[in-house]
């Protein structure tokens, strides 16, 4: 089985040499957008989870804009965190925003969106993620800095996602392996969505139930606002 970074670079030299990728170029480092990208939101967009779920997480990368602002044109509000958790997640609330396109951009969180209260969000219906590959079976990669999964950790320790929380990303079909490496931290996906098809996953695994503090290192702590300020919280707490 290939190293999860061995996945990396060949799915992102696939797409480049295959020209799939889409802006910004070149894809290596990247969560990748691909062409088709509006396509395979649309088709997760057709599914009941997506159509029942009025309150959704959503990762910031580039391929899955085109969902942020399909999400916000059905009325759902969505919760998008800041690039590598170096800031506040922020709600965007489609009733108060006039431009869903412009909203959907990084550019346009701070702008359209409020920065949300974590504590207070409500239970979350739809969790996605990006990926840069993913199997049949629900396991997936991302760009290696661990980002999706700690942001569910995070939710997950606050109550606001849980086991049933459907977890899905939107994937060029050539974006799909035979196997990845799996760690406890790792997210299983429930759905995958792609520009030609949705995947129902029979996942072979349960979601994280939280932080695993032991493969945290203190300068991924340091680096996280969020955590940083939870777990001093959660310690003072527990010194009780």
């Amino acid at each position: 089985m290939q190293s999860k970074s061995e996945i990396r670079e060949r799915i992102w030299s696939l797409m480049e040499e295959r020209n799939i990728a889409a802006f910004p170029r070149p894809v290596f480092g990247r969560i990748p957008n691909f062409k088709g990208a509006e396509k395979a939101a649309e088709n997760l967009s057709r599914t009941d989870e997506f159509k029942e779920a009025k309150f959704v997480k959503i990762n910031p990368d580039s391929p899955q804009r085109p969902l942020r602002e399909l999400a916000l044109r059905a009325g759902k509000i969505v919760l998008v965190p800041t690039p590598r958790l170096r800031g506040d997640f922020y709600l965007l609330d489609p009733a108060k925003i006039g431009n869903f396109k412009a909203a959907s951009k990084i550019s346009g969180f701070p702008k359209y969106g409020e920065v949300a209260d974590i504590y207070s969000i409500p239970k979350i219906d739809m969790v996605v993620v990006g990926s840069v590959a993913v199997t049949l079976t629900g396991d997936r990669v991302g760009k290696g800095e661990g980002y999706s999964e700690l942001e569910f950790a995070i939710l997950r320790e606050l109550g606001k996602v849980d086991e049933y929380t459907p977890v899905v990303t939107t994937v060029h079909d050539i974006q799909i392996v035979d196997e990845i490496p799996v760690e406890p931290y790792d997210v299983p996906l429930d759905l995958i969505a792609t520009p030609t098809t949705v995947i129902r996953v029979k996942r072979l695994r349960k979601k994280p139930e939280g932080l695993l503090l032991n493969y945290l290192s203190k300068e991924k702590i340091n680096e996280t606002p969020f955590l940083k300020k939870y777990l001093s919280q959660r310690n003072t707490n527990n010194s009780f």
